[in-house]
């Protein structure tokens, strides 16, 4: 495909769409459904964010690790100082980042693929616990891939502060769990959040 580092007005994945597709139809098609699936990961954070901030802050039984106005919900059960708070953060990434997409998209990139490490690592723990050998090696063999791909990205330099965030935050949020008492267990929390 002969595709080098991309001019500063595209970025690398619509320089190899382009040289393989051309810039007729196929290639307009391929960047409205990129832009769809940024489109839907950004408001999935949107949606997940605050709703985790939410689940996380103190309820009526005073459990939880978060201070209750982040989980205070209007009408329409949305947790807007979860939405504020999520607002504030999207726009000092925007700011830290110049404004340039390539950047955020690094920092994306290394954050989600440091959730999906974490999440895999937390799966070989349990079924470690459960004792299923099949599903801790599936979990291990794609938490090795995700860890290959996050040093990958680590690589490029720049997202090295995503990570240096992602462990900020995290470090943070135990401090606030052992603060609270270490609290445990999920039992009955749906519908506890459902009468909030």
């Amino acid at each position: 495909l002969r595709v080098g580092l991309p001019p500063s007005d595209s970025t690398q994945v619509a320089q190899v769409a382009s040289a393989a597709a051309g810039d007729g139809p196929l290639f307009a098609a391929f960047q409205l459904t990129t832009a769809l699936l940024l489109l839907a990961a950004a408001s999935s954070s949107y949606q997940a964010g605050p709703g985790l901030l939410k689940a996380l802050s103190r309820g009526g039984r005073g459990v939880g690790i978060l201070p209750a106005l982040l989980g205070r919900t209007n009408r329409h059960h949305t947790p807007y100082w979860g939405v504020v708070v999520f607002f504030v953060i999207a726009a000092a990434l925007v700011v830290a980042s110049g404004g340039k997409e390539q950047r955020l998209v690094l920092f994306y990139a290394v954050a989600v693929f440091l959730a999906f490490l974490a999440g895999l690592l937390a799966m070989v723990k349990f079924f470690r616990d459960e004792q299923r050998r099949l599903l801790i090696t599936a979990s291990g063999l794609g938490a090795a891939a995700v860890a290959l791909t996050l040093a990958v990205n680590l690589a490029r330099g720049f997202p090295v502060a995503s990570l240096a965030a992602a462990g900020a935050i995290a470090g943070s949020l135990y401090t606030l769990w052992v603060r609270s008492g270490r609290p445990t267990g999920i039992s009955k929390a749906e519908a506890l959040a459902e009468v909030d």
